[in-house]
């Protein structure tokens, strides 16, 4: 027997008991029945309407919740629950136009459902540590953290020497590939019923990509690429790297291999289907600082790590208050309201280094609202 049949028989055993493992550990997550018990849906029912119970829709729905949940129940047991389409809207976010296609209450529930007994189990067990979206205990603070952690590493090792590339992918979910996450999704499941329901979510969506607004788009979105995040991590080995959606850094010593690195990288998106924005993706000197998810980040020559609010950022809530004095002045905001957002705004910047921001910020909202103690 030759060395290269001894790798092969030993990668063989090695596939043959991640396999069994894998079975003996998620075999209910591919049971139709058990993912889509009463009990389950009704778990995922009190789940979906957090947040939301104020909409008219909603209340409607919580107003005969066990009935609704039932029926819901027997639909997918006879297998004729289908989606109903989706509210479509736009919104502004931060400037950017965002096309928003979100679901009703019944079908959020069972999107829920699925997506809690079934495929963030199976599916999300793959994804890397550092991938800091739609998982349970990460999210937007996650990633903020490990990128700081990352670059405390890093200066352990270089000090202020090295590089970041930072990355965006263009209208990723608008361009998620179907047959690329169906593949992933027949790879990991045999249940029919669990692969027709799923697919009939994401054919809802048109021939290509899937739309912000319902929870299964989140969960394929991240799978999308998670080919990516495996390369750099696993094949590149690169303790720094991190990705959050659609953004993305490298924290590397020597930019002479970020620079090779990001031509790999858009072959690798060419293959799945994802392009790189152009305009976003650069390789920046770190001890010039970079602004990553809207924070920007100086690493000083002492070690310490600087974390700032976005200038744009700050222009916008200074324009967003002037604003508010006209709702106020017309009845269509309260001060009440008004002082929430403002709060809402504080505390979110108190996790900066921002105190002299925060002090011109209390200022302009003193002069805009407040005289003699009250409100203008």
């Amino acid at each position: 027997m030759t060395s290269e049949e001894r790798r092969e028989k030993r990668y063989q055993r090695r596939k043959a008991r991640r396999a069994a493992k894998k079975a003996e550990r998620f075999s209910f997550n591919d049971v139709f029945d058990w993912v889509f018990s009463f009990r389950h849906l009704y778990h995922s029912y009190k789940m979906s309407r957090r947040n939301v119970s104020w909409k008219a829709s909603v209340q409607k729905y919580i107003s005969q919740a066990p009935l609704n949940v039932l029926k819901t129940f027997k639909a997918l047991r006879d297998g004729t629950f289908k989606s109903k389409g989706f509210y479509e809207f736009d919104l502004v976010e931060r400037g950017k136009l965002r096309h928003i296609r979100s679901v009703n209450i019944e079908e959020r529930v069972v999107q829920r459902c699925l997506c809690d007994y079934a495929l963030i189990p199976v599916i999300g067990r793959q994804f890397i540590y550092d991938n800091g979206a739609c998982m349970k205990n990460k999210g937007y603070t996650f990633a903020a953290k490990r990128l700081t952690q990352h670059l405390r590493e890093h200066f352990r090792k270089y000090g202020r020497e090295g590089y970041v590339l930072l990355f965006d992918f263009s209208k990723f979910f608008d361009r998620v590939s179907h047959t690329l996450i169906k593949g992933i999704l027949r790879k990991e499941f045999t249940d029919q019923k669990i692969i027709a329901l799923t697919e009939h979510f994401i054919d809802a969506f048109g021939e290509i990509g899937v739309g912000l607004g319902s929870q299964i788009s989140q969960v394929f979105a991240m799978a999308s690429a998670n080919k990516l995040d495996h390369f750099i991590k696993d094949v590149c080995r690169i303790r720094g790297y991190g990705r959050y959606m659609d953004d993305g850094y490298i924290i590397y010593h020597d930019k002479a291999f970020l620079v090779a690195l990001l031509q790999m990288i858009k072959e690798i998106c060419a293959e799945l289907g994802i392009t790189l924005n152009e305009k976003k993706t650069q390789i920046v000197k770190l001890s010039r600082g970079f602004t990553f998810l809207k924070i920007r980040y100086f690493l000083l020559p002492t070690g310490k790590i600087i974390k700032k609010l976005a200038r744009r950022s700050i222009v916008r809530m200074r324009r967003k208050m002037k604003r508010f004095t006209g709702k106020l002045k017309s009845g269509k905001m309260t001060g009440a309201d008004l002082y929430q957002s403002f709060q809402s705004w504080r505390a979110y910047a108190s996790n900066f280094n921002a105190h002299r921001t925060i002090e011109g910020m209390n200022k302009l909202y003193t002069k805009l609202f407040i005289y003699n103690g009250e409100f203008l």
